[in-house]
């Protein structure tokens, strides 16, 4: 998997190409965990991510869970219709913000 990242102030947007399973989810938490305590927002941008795994679907909801939690947002875009339908058939398209 490749990782994007620009940052701007108190937002990051984060382009992910390829997959996010259980080998590149552990890149992707140790790319959010440096600026996370600086965000106000993260962006994820899923347009070029083809598969998402458990694993996966754990870095999305562990960062869900800390940026909510300090009243701040994490959205997805533009996600595949495959890991749209793992979103769906998860439960996790009812709390995530998901911008197509």
């Amino acid at each position: 998997m490749e990782i994007y990242k620009t940052k701007d102030n108190d937002l990051l947007n984060v382009k992910l190409k390829g997959r996010l399973d259980t080998n590149t989810s552990v890149e992707l938490d140790d790319a959010l965990k440096d600026d996370i305590s600086e965000l106000k927002v993260l962006k994820l941008d899923l347009t070029d991510l083809d598969y998402i795994s458990s694993a996966g679907l754990r870095v999305l909801l562990k960062y869900h869970k800390l940026l909510q939690g300090d009243s701040k947002s994490l959205s997805i875009l533009n996600p595949k219709t495959e890991v749209m339908e793992v979103f769906d058939m998860t439960g996790f398209s009812s709390f995530l913000n998901i911008e197509e």
